[in-house]
């Protein structure tokens, strides 16, 4: 009996070390194996994004990016909210402001990528009376589209143009507001508004519209581009790749033949950011 009661208590220790050994083992690395990489994209970002993320998936065949395009104000809260994404990209600061004030980026990740310009656009095949922001306010305009200003950084911009050009308040009747820029556009381009206030890279990937005026110096801040990993990633090391590669020489190219101005590097370090 003594021998048995010995047997039960040897096994018993051997039980307990080896559940001991499995609480202690350390965790897979976060980017070992398959990722799936999900980037939150402003909208006017979609045609060059996806060219960029299906290059990035051709070098890295064990990744799959997922892309989240809508309005940067309607991203930002769904990452405030708990929604999965590694990285972000907006279409003005102020939305990357507000996360990293709330300590959601990665140390060190933001970067100011790109810039951008505001147009007046109309239907091809219409609007032949519009051939500036002023005759928005002429009668022969019924429905201007303009992006909702809460949220959707174009809005914002649109409703600082139309307030410095002093034709705010004349158009308020007439506009309808859309969710992002892509529905401004999509609006203009069937016909469904007279005239809407797009970005000069989103009438550039739309052959049912035509830009008719591009917003005057001064009328509104600087259109800067941000991008950072966000701090809840768990895949750090390859948001991190990802972020490099939209930067190298091959995307500088893709962003332009996209209508984007230009290509900036470090505008924290170079230049005052501006306040939005």
């Amino acid at each position: 009996m003594k021998k048995i009661f010995t047997l039960m208590a040897v096994c018993l220790l051997a039980l307990v070390s080896g559940c001991g050994g499995q609480q202690s083992s350390a965790p897979e690395p976060a980017d070992k194996g398959p990722v799936e990489l999900h980037v939150s994209a402003a909208a006017s970002l979609t045609d060059v994004m996806n060219e960029i993320g299906k290059a990035y998936e051709q070098e890295h065949p064990d990744v799959k990016v997922v892309f989240n395009y809508g309005s940067s104000g309607a991203l930002q809260q769904a990452i405030e909210n708990g929604g999965a994404a590694d990285l972000f990209f907006s279409a003005a600061q102020k939305q990357m402001d507000a996360l990293d004030k709330q300590g959601l980026l990665a140390d060190g990740t933001r970067e100011e990528l790109l810039q951008n310009e505001v147009v007046l656009i109309v239907p091809k095949e219409g609007g032949r009376g519009i051939t500036s922001f002023d005759a928005l306010t002429g009668d022969a305009v019924a429905h201007v589209a303009l992006g909702e200003p809460k949220g959707v950084p174009v809005g914002q911009y649109s409703e600082e143009i139309l307030t410095k050009l002093g034709l705010l308040d004349g158009i308020r009747a007439k506009a309808v507001y859309g969710s992002d820029v892509r529905q401004v556009l999509a609006w203009v381009a069937s016909g469904e508004a007279d005239a809407g206030l797009v970005y000069a890279t989103d009438a550039a990937v739309e052959p049912s519209v035509r830009v008719v005026a591009t917003a005057p110096a001064g009328t509104h801040k600087p259109i800067i581009y941000p991008a950072a990993v966000l701090k809840d990633t768990k895949h750090l090391d390859t948001a991190k790749d990802f972020l490099a590669f939209v930067s190298n020489d091959k995307n500088k190219e893709r962003f332009a033949k996209y209508g984007f101005e230009g290509w900036i590097y470090n505008l924290s370090a170079t230049a005052p950011r501006q306040p939005n």
